[in-house]
């Protein structure tokens, strides 16, 4: 925890639900800060991190299976209230003396359920008949409360769809799941979990934050160096900014040119970062390295591994000669940190992370994160307090390996200019269509086949576009657009007319799972 953290939090405890970063987005939507801590964390980092609320959030086990997951029983006593979730309300139930058994008739999906009076998380919900729409999705229930507690709410299949403590600091829980969409009140329950029951203000606001960041940062780096390796993405773009604002000319800004960015990408940092902002940068043309090193190379995962290592041996050699350097600042976002972390209970990780590739290991240097507690969206509302351009805080995400992923096949220069060129069509027509706010990604793919084709009155055998645009919250799940048909269509024609070398577009109409976003 650093500086930069408000003193009102909440705490939630994860027992390997799926969508566990959804639960926290909306409390801090809310504008109170809370953290996901895996539920095996000690009570002595409970009491610690001092919150003034906890979250017993879900998970796929149940309490009748081998070994579930259970939190510290003394967690429970803790004089602050607790929100159990499903798995949660389960737990809380059978740790406190209930019983939890596995229900006749299970429940997923929309349900109803009757608001019994007097309960502070339902206050000014359920209209005059007390009755709300939820969303269930359990295989057990709670059979019989424990002692000093009664039921808050029922529903046809759960007689204890809601249940709330007598006496002592608040206990409750619910079975079925207010952070959901298809709980049409749950953002108001949330709101008076928070408000009404622990008592907080909404003060978590990314300006208050940014003030406590920018100390943050000069507590810890003092007059030392500080190095950040500068993509022109929204992370580090951000990164940037808040660490020039902390420490000035105490940060360098490495920017390396590897060849496979998307038209104009090189230029525009400058731009903006040493010409706009006057922040100290370092531009490296390594194109003609980074080439080499894929010449020939097909396999998607050779490609990124070679694009990671030439960025690393690049980095320190720029990193060396400045000299003196104590810090390395990274974009690292809490996604990262929750995704990293390998004691999360039955959630598997679901990657290790590492902004720049492992190279905190091989330089020695101290990491400076100051992004680690926030989410995307909350990340592009601290870029708008530093006067970031909206271009540059709205922009969607690009991968590290940049085009050399999105050539199917062997990258070469001749393919990377149709491909830049292709690309830049696509985000010129979805700008001025307005949808770029709208999707997550929309970008040109070019694959490695040929196709006849007719233009004039010759025969044509040239290359392929892909064009791909997806919807999604996080990236972790994305649905393909359905775009205008006048917008593929002006994108179709303009490609064909304007790029030489292809004559045929397709549009990618996948969604993930099963398929990927990127194509590689």
């Amino acid at each position: 925890m650093t500086n930069a953290l408000p003193p009102e939090r909440i705490l939630i405890l994860d027992f390997g639900a799926q969508y566990t970063q959804l639960i926290a987005r909306r409390i801090r939507e809310s504008r109170v800060y809370c953290e996901i801590w895996p539920y095996s964390r000690s009570i002595e980092a409970v009491r610690a991190f001092d919150p003034r609320g906890i979250v017993l959030y879900g998970g796929p086990a149940s309490l009748a299976g081998r070994e579930p997951p259970i939190c510290d029983r003394r967690i429970l006593d803790l004089p602050v209230p607790i929100l159990g979730i499903c798995y949660g309300q389960q737990l809380l139930a059978h740790q406190l003396g209930g019983e939890v058994l596995p229900a006749e008739r299970r429940e997923f999906g929309s349900a109803e359920i009757q608001v019994d009076a007097g309960c502070d998380l339902f206050h000014g919900l359920g209209g005059p008949d007390g009755r709300l729409k939820v969303w269930m999705s359990h295989g057990d229930r709670v059979e019989r409360m424990p002692p000093g507690f009664r039921s808050a709410a029922h529903s046809s299949n759960s007689p204890f769809a809601a249940m709330a403590s007598t006496s002592g600091p608040v206990r409750v829980g619910v079975q079925f799941h207010p952070e959901v969409v298809h709980t049409p009140h749950g953002r108001e329950i949330l709101d008076n979990f928070v408000f009404r029951i622990c008592g907080l203000s909404p003060t978590w606001t990314m300006g208050s934050f940014t003030e406590r960041a920018i100390q943050a940062v000069r507590d810890q780096v003092g007059d030392g160096k500080i190095v950040l390796a500068l993509s022109g993405g929204v992370d580090s773009s951000v990164v940037a900014l808040l660490l020039h604002r902390a420490v000035g000319d105490q940060l360098t800004c490495i920017f390396v040119d590897n060849g496979v960015l998307r038209h104009g990408e090189a230029q525009r940092v400058r731009d903006v970062f040493e010409t706009h902002f006057h922040v100290p940068l370092k531009f490296v043309d390594a194109t003609d390295r980074f080439l080499r090193a894929l010449d020939g190379v097909t396999d998607p995962e050779t490609k990124r591994k070679r694009i990671g290592y030439e960025f690393i041996a690049v980095f320190e050699e720029e990193a060396a000669r400045i000299g003196d350097v104590g810090f390395l600042a990274q974009g690292t976002l809490y996604p990262d940190v929750i995704e990293s972390v390998s004691d999360r209970g039955p959630s598997a990780t679901i990657k290790s992370h590492h902004n720049v590739g492992g190279l905190p290991e091989r330089m020695k240097l101290t990491l400076v994160e100051p992004l680690r507690e926030l989410f995307k969206d909350e990340v592009r509302e601290v870029g708008r307090e530093l006067g970031l351009p909206e271009e540059i805080v709205r922009r969607q995400p690009f991968p590290g390996p940049g085009l050399a992923v999105r050539i199917v096949g062997p990258v070469t220069r001749e393919k990377l200019d149709v491909l830049r060129a292709a690309d830049l069509i696509v985000q010129d027509e979805i700008r001025a269509a307005g949808l770029e706010d709208h999707l997550w990604q929309s970008f040109a793919v070019l694959l490695p086949v040929r196709s006849v084709g007719v233009m004039g009155d010759e025969r044509t055998y040239e290359e392929v576009i892909a064009v791909r645009c997806v919807e999604s919250q996080d990236g972790m799940t994305a649905d393909w657009a359905r775009l205008p048909g006048e917008v593929l269509a002006r994108i179709s024609n303009r490609i064909i007319n304007e790029v030489r070398g292809v004559n045929r577009v397709v549009y990618d109409i996948s969604s993930k799972p099963p398929s990927t976003i990127e194509w590689e």
